[in-house]
């Protein structure tokens, strides 16, 4: 029986790893995905962010997930095209977010506040948008980013 035991456990091991670390590849991916510099334009001054670009539809689909922490200067960014209506929840997600949805002409739609952790709750849109910006939940609030604010970002290889 011991025997046995030993032989199994590598195995028992290796099927257990991802539950306890995550989906396998979860940190591969975040360091593959190109930042760039993105700067909202508010009422009262300018606030710039250093944004992971998610590109592909599988880095789209991991977004934040799995991450304990984002810097107050740090966010991912979204891009669509053509812009389309955009749905997104907090499955996995383990920080609250702040949701940026950003219209064509590089205007703030809405900003979705403090996004629940873990929810399912899908939160839309509204309107067709060209790109959305995920930061740190309350960021947006504490730097007086609101709708009609100007977001600048020139995505290189868009």
């Amino acid at each position: 029986m011991n025997r046995l035991i030993r032989r199994l456990a590598p195995l028992a091991l290796a099927l257990a790893l991802p539950f306890v670390t995550g989906p396998a590849g979860a940190e591969d991916a975040t360091q593959r995905l190109r930042r760039d510099s993105l700067t909202i334009v508010t009422a009262q001054r300018k606030v710039d962010f250093k944004v992971e670009v998610a590109r592909t539809s599988e880095q789209q689909e991991r977004g934040l997930m799995y991450r304990d922490a984002l810097a107050p200067d740090a966010g991912m960014i979204f891009p669509f095209s053509p812009p389309q209506a955009a749905s997104f929840w907090m499955k996995n997600t383990r920080i609250p977010l702040d949701l940026i949805f950003i219209r064509p002409d590089g205007r703030i739609a809405r900003i979705a506040a403090m996004a629940t952790p873990y929810s399912l709750d899908l939160i839309p849109s509204g309107e067709p948008v060209a790109a959305v910006l995920e930061i740190a939940g309350g960021r947006a609030a504490a730097a007086g980013i609101a709708p009609g604010d100007r977001v600048r970002w020139r995505s290189r290889g868009r």
